[in-house]
């Protein structure tokens, strides 16, 4: 099976790093042509370079914040009215700050609620018609396990993350007649800037080393390893390509196994 994606636009959020960055250039590998989008522009000139561009792609970017939804807006208007058809949208964000959810600050929650869901609904919003009118629509959510199970010391994330589950499936019903898929794809324990200030934070709680917090982490992982970035982007190009035609309103765990249950 060779995924081909030439012909297709992608915008890929949250793309200068981790997980954002491998999905962005998986699909520029796959053929297509990729529109990174982030908050800084320094670091989105850089990242842009490393995108192949085998097939001619033209790859561009995007600057702004997901916890500003009304910028996030005003950037992607500015391609739609271009006019710009993207095939494929990636929504991803950084994470929450972990914590217990007793002591979160209500502001913590509405920044979490415009990054993950406002701007991701935005987005949808803007590019939906172009997806039907081109014929070819793939939504791709990256969430968390916590959909399916709440992970301990991740209070608001769990929260959030549940709401942009339902919010998707929600979507995928009413996408679904004019041929758009929505799916989400929820990464384990992956190999990231994010996975070591929480390992390092939960060291620094606990007075242990990080070396002891990730022994602990990975006994609970049955391949025994975290995962790498690549191989949440190997999962989330199959999603946009044709053969996930019939794939439509799923929660896909990439996670080693970890989560414990179906």
């Amino acid at each position: 099976m060779e995924i081909n994606l030439q012909g297709k636009n992608a915008l890929v959020c949250g793309s200068t790093k981790g997980i954002g960055f491998a999905i962005a250039k998986q699909l520029a590998a796959c053929g297509a042509q990729v529109t990174l989008m982030a908050r800084n522009r320094d670091i989105l000139e850089k990242v842009v370079k490393d995108l192949s561009a085998e097939n001619g792609q033209k790859h561009d970017f995007l600057v702004a914040d997901f916890s500003k939804p009304e910028a996030v807006k005003a950037a992607i208007q500015e391609k739609v009215n271009a006019p710009q058809v993207y095939h494929i949208l990636v929504n991803n964000s950084g994470g929450p700050s972990p914590g217990p959810l007793l002591k979160a600050r209500e502001e913590e929650f509405l920044m979490a609620f415009n990054s993950h869901l406002l701007s991701s609904h935005i987005l949808v919003q803007q590019l939906a018609d172009g997806m039907r009118h081109s014929g070819y629509g793939r939504i791709i959510n990256i969430i968390s396990t916590s959909v399916k199970l709440p992970l301990k010391g991740l209070g608001v994330s769990n929260t959030i993350r549940a709401a942009v589950g339902n919010w998707a499936k929600t979507l995928a019903n009413e996408l679904g007649p004019h041929g758009i898929t929505v799916n989400n794809v929820l990464p384990g324990a992956t190999a990231t800037d994010r996975l070591t200030q929480i390992i390092e934070g939960k060291a620094m709680k606990t007075n242990t080393s990080p070396e002891d917090v990730s022994h602990e982490m990975l006994e609970e992982i049955p391949l025994n390893r975290f995962a790498k970035p690549e191989e949440i982007a190997y999962a989330v190009s199959f999603l946009a390509s044709e053969y996930a035609a019939y794939i439509n309103g799923i929660n896909v765990p990439v996670d080693g196994g970890r989560t414990g249950n179906l």
